[in-house]
């Protein structure tokens, strides 16, 4: 029996357990056993005369969606098992790296089983993928059983805190598993986010102003938006894992920073791999400097994800400029920027995505008095909950001349495919901002945890407040790991449409539930507009939604995962 006053924390199981990175390695088949037997299943109930059906897809939405974050979670285990062994093989694999590493497993293992959340309204089990207990057979083996009694422990998640409140101040809690060069890279960036970006940002929100020129010089200077631009054209020729780290850090100060270089990062990728060999010279060298700020101008107002019904009409006149009619909406940063990667439809007589063209239509950067002041062009700000530092705009053309040698490419009708080429990249970057949302979340939450006192100890001495920060750190481990994974399969020429979808769609969840929680812990004075949680539960929500809304991505991954 415990006097008054003891912890009893770690008196019911060791923290850290024995043969802890044999147990995981032994949980991945029966993981993946799981897999293939729930696209089996869900494959038999998409399949119409032996083709997969989209109809039966749809009918079918919760099944398909649910295979796709069981596709994530397998992926995920098994980036977090690589990770693992890959610290253990450098002598980097300590207690914080290994509960980390254990606390997912246990916690993942019981979601496969039990039901993933899609996300806090929406458990998608085993049922929903027509499966029955029986699919757990290879959960039944001693180290499954072991992983999912004994990792995810209170003692555990209480352990992990205790390393983390010794490791405060550090950049993250656990080793990245990246390269010395990059983080060299990371940071330099944390520097620049904590001494430049972080004292202002929430200031920033609250009025809701543009993020200073300053910083965008500044970021110029550092080669953000050249990062991975090739050599040849004015950038650094650097991978997209460093892009990864970039946005990481510079999110984690404030997400509109961390996406300034999002915009120049999707117009380089589209001219790197659909411009003429002259827009290339011309722009990419422009982009790379920040002499050009670029905005993407897609979406319509009753189009949303469908981007095949855009209708925003492109007619080529006898000198062979284009004019441009028609609605835009959700356009970022589009008032001070050169340049619009602009989605027309060339082709009147089309329905669907082969009638659409991209175009690099050139627009004067406005003013706070006129922020639209190219003929042809008008715009009105839309006013956001979050992710303020750029703002958001409708658009409306009427006659916008864009000249004939500005078609991406020189060849109309190429225009989605030309955008879809860059989606990997996209949402790769994406899911690193989204790391960095939710790593700020983490910081924040954390250290009002320990400032805080509440019945006369501070609130990371509760065991459900310190579980809290405990899974945060968790989870962002494990979509930091897919996303680097999906970068490193950039990087290596490979396609990684689908994981680079599946980091998008974890990180999105991680980054909400990170800031949500971190609310929580702050209890009402989180929901203060003064205390910074509020400001990043605002930001963390938008991403869920933008570079494809959770259902939109969960739909590609089934697509790919079933065809």
């Amino acid at each position: 029996m415990a006097h008054d006053g003891q912890d009893m924390t770690n008196m019911t199981q060791p923290t850290a357990l024995p043969n802890l990175l044999t147990l995981s390695a032994a949980a991945l088949p029966a993981v993946n056993a799981v897999f293939d037997k729930a696209r089996s299943s869900v494959r038999e109930m998409v399949t119409s005369d032996g083709r997969i059906s989209g109809a039966l897809i749809e009918a079918h939405q919760t099944a398909a969606h649910g295979l796709a974050w069981l596709a994530t979670y397998n992926q995920s285990l098994q980036q977090m098992q690589r990770w693992a062994e890959a610290l253990q093989a450098e002598g980097k694999f300590g207690e914080m790296e290994q509960l980390l590493h254990q606390i997912a497993f246990g916690e993942y293992l019981h979601q496969i089983a039990g039901g993933i959340p899609m996300n806090q309204g929406e458990v998608v089990r085993l049922q929903d993928l027509g499966l029955g207990w029986d699919a757990l057979s290879g959960f039944q083996c001693s180290e499954v059983q072991t992983l999912m009694a004994q990792a995810n422990s209170q003692a555990a998640r209480s352990r992990l805190v205790e390393l983390m409140q010794e490791q405060s101040g550090t950049t993250m809690f656990g080793a990245s598993g990246l390269d010395d060069e990059l983080e060299m890279i990371r940071d330099q960036f944390r520097r620049y986010a904590v001494e430049k970006v972080e004292p202002n940002a929430h200031e920033w929100h609250l009025k809701d102003e543009l993020i200073p020129i300053e910083i965008i010089e500044e970021l110029a200077e550092m080669g953000v938006f050249g990062l991975t631009i090739p050599e040849e054209f004015g950038g650094f020729g650097l991978s997209k894992a460093s892009m990864c780290v970039v946005s990481e850090e510079l999110s984690r100060g404030y997400i509109g920073v961390g996406s300034l270089g999002t915009r120049s990062e999707i117009a380089a990728e589209l001219i790197i791999a659909g411009g003429t060999d002259e827009q290339k010279a011309n722009w990419l060298p422009k982009l790379a400097s920040a002499e050009i700020l670029p905005t993407a101008v897609f979406t319509e107002p009753n189009t949303g994800s469908d981007l095949g019904s855009l209708r925003a009409r492109a007619v080529k006149g006898e000198d062979g400029n284009y004019k441009i009619t028609g609605n835009k909406t959700w356009i970022t940063h589009a008032a001070r920027t050169h340049v619009m990667t602009l989605l027309a439809r060339t082709n009147p007589d089309s329905t669907d995505h082969r009638g659409l063209s991209m175009f690099l239509a050139e627009k004067t950067p406005g003013t706070d008095e006129n922020p639209f002041p190219t003929p042809g062009m008008t715009g009105g700000e839309i006013e956001v909950l979050g992710y303020r530092g750029m703002k958001e705009y409708e658009l409306g053309f009427d006659g916008f001349e864009v000249k004939g040698e500005n078609l991406l490419g020189g060849e109309e009708g190429k225009g989605f495919k030309q955008l879809m080429e860059t989606f990997e990249s996209a949402r790769i970057q994406t899911a690193a901002r989204a790391i960095g949302v939710a790593q700020s979340a983490l910081d924040i939450a954390m250290q009002y945890a320990q400032d805080r006192k509440q019945f006369g100890k501070s609130l990371i001495n509760f065991p459900r407040v310190s579980g809290k920060l405990a899974m945060m750190a968790v989870e962002i481990m494990i979509a930091r790991q897919l996303t680097y994974f999906s970068a490193w399969e950039k990087d290596h020429g490979q396609r990684c449409d689908l994981e680079a979808g599946m980091a998008k769609l974890l990180g999105a969840r991680v980054a909400w539930a990170a800031a949500d929680n971190g609310l929580q812990i702050h209890g009402g004075n989180g929901f203060a507009l003064e205390y910074k949680i509020s400001r990043v539960l605002c930001d963390a929500r938008i991403l869920n939604i933008f570079e494809g809304a959770a259902e939109i991505q969960a739909q590609v991954i089934a697509r790919r995962l079933l065809g």
